[in-house]
């Protein structure tokens, strides 16, 4: 019999960017009572994200069961080679591996997939699929196949991909965006699951990720910068209650014989403030500027005097570190023998950093080769978590200062964690509500396969998760 019935079941996965468990399974679990529903007929628990705990690699992870070093994609922006200012987006055409719906397409299975990051521009699949928030605008070719676009348009009229400047001030534009984005994406998804032949539907919402970034600290009593009694303090409740009724109405269109994944790619904390880290490396006479910037300025756009530099970093999340090292980079400045001694060293001092009042704030600096068993394209020489993520790093130059309060980027109250959300219920069997330990993103990939009674393709890095246990 295998896991199930020789009939393939139907798979729905519903992703929610950055959806946390400390507010999904702890804090609000029972006001959200079609999510409540899931949870105590499923197999549960916390998932741990890729390193790094971001969306661009994590769902491409995800769904590949590669991690970052295989996929050769560490953040958003990747050194395109060894030249100082050469970046690329990490798109669609970056994933160089088989994700499920490749390998179900293959197989003649009928996919559909709504927002899944990294699917823009979009490549031939056995369905249909709107692509993804790192589609430039509507303008751009964000379905496949190219036509369904005219569907889409007549199913919520003008599609929104992400919303527009999610770190801003005007918290009350950003937050009718959200919800509107949010309303137009499941609205689409409801026509789809209605009126498209599938056998595996996938949807990521970025709505959850755009709401804890604009409004966390808002409601999380214990961030610096919350006020007792903010207007926005529900904001986030209220969304996630919102989300709960969507996803209720989804799970009404679905019949016995699907099988139901909720999962976010990592989790969110407050955060604290920002390192500058070129700031720091200035100070440590890692970082040599021609002249002094009038103000804050990006590190692309800074005098650097490149033979006198030995480490620059960039701002996000978490921070890519990189080495200026002679017959590497044009104009090095490490000689490659000394290399290990100064990474070693920089790990050393950046793992030292305190915040401004001097506290030890727990920085974690890892060697590529120490998170993946295999490094490819032209990964950072570092990779580091300030305050292990509860500080994000600020890639400008002319702050200042070490620490700054405020983003380079524009306002933003809220971190990448390293956990995520992950439920999986069965209509035709319950998980009765039995929480599981030790899953890791990688694990979703093989598990779809394994529900389809598919074989898992040997390099695959995760294991199949089991309603037995």
């Amino acid at each position: 019999m295998g896991w199930f019935s020789k009939k393939t079941r139907k798979v729905l996965v519903l992703g929610l960017d950055c959806a946390t468990p400390q507010l999904v399974f702890d804090r609000w679990l029972k006001d959200l009572p079609n999510i409540k529903s899931l949870v105590d007929r499923s197999v549960y628990g916390e998932m741990k994200s890729c390193d790094p705990p971001i969306t661009v690699p994590a769902w491409a992870s995800m769904m590949s069961s590669k991690n970052p070093g295989r996929l050769g994609i560490y953040g958003f922006r990747n050194r395109a080679d060894y030249s100082y200012d050469k970046l690329t987006m990490a798109n669609s055409t970056s994933v160089k591996e088989d994700r499920v719906w490749d390998i179900l397409s293959r197989a003649g299975k009928q996919v559909a997939l709504i927002g899944v990051p990294q699917t823009y521009p979009p490549k031939p699949i056995n369905g249909h699929m709107v692509t993804c928030f790192l589609t430039p605008d509507i303008s751009s070719n964000f379905t496949y196949p190219a036509e369904f676009r005219n569907e889409v348009q007549k199913v919520v009229g003008e599609y929104i991909l992400d919303v527009k400047d999610f770190r801003t001030e005007n918290k009350e534009l950003i937050l009718r965006q959200i919800f509107e984005m949010t309303e137009k994406r499941f609205k689409l998804a409801r026509h789809m699951l209605k009126n498209k032949p599938w056998d595996y539907f996938m949807m990521v919402e970025m709505g959850v990720d755009r709401i804890h970034h604009g409004f966390w600290k808002y409601m999380d009593t214990t961030h610096r910068k919350y006020e007792v009694g903010n207007p926005f303090e529900n904001a986030i409740y209220d969304y996630y209650r919102y989300l709960d009724r969507e996803i209720g109405e989804i799970l009404s269109l679905i019949d016995s014989d699907t099988v139901v994944f909720l999962v976010s790619d990592h989790g969110a904390k407050k955060m604290e403030g920002g390192i500058c880290i070129n700031e720091w490396f200035r100070r440590e006479g890692y970082l040599k500027l021609a002249e002094d910037p009038a103000g804050p300025t990006p590190i692309s756009r800074a005098s650097v005097d490149w033979r006198e530099t030995k480490a620059w970093g960039e701002g996000g999340y978490y921070s890519r570190i990189f080495m200026n090292v002679k017959g590497r980079e044009p104009h090095g400045a490490i000689d490659p023998k000394d290399y290990e001694t100064v990474r070693t060293e920089l790990i050393a001092k950046l793992e030292a950093l305190t915040d401004e009042k001097g506290q030890p704030i727990g920085t974690k600096v890892y060697r590529p080769e120490e998170l993946y068993p295999e490094v490819r394209g032209i990964a950072p020489d570092l990779i580091a978590y300030f305050g292990n993520l509860y500080w994000r790093s600020v890639g400008s130059v002319g702050l200042g200062s070490i620490h700054t309060f405020e983003n380079d980027t524009g306002p933003d109250d809220a971190n990448h964690a390293e956990h995520g959300i992950f439920v999986m219920a069965d209509p035709k069997r319950s998980g009765e509500g039995r929480k599981l330990t030790g899953l890791q993103l990688m694990d979703m990939a093989p598990t779809i396969l394994k529900l389809f009674d598919m074989p898992v393709p040997h390099d695959m890095e995760g294991k199949a998760v089991s309603f037995a246990g």
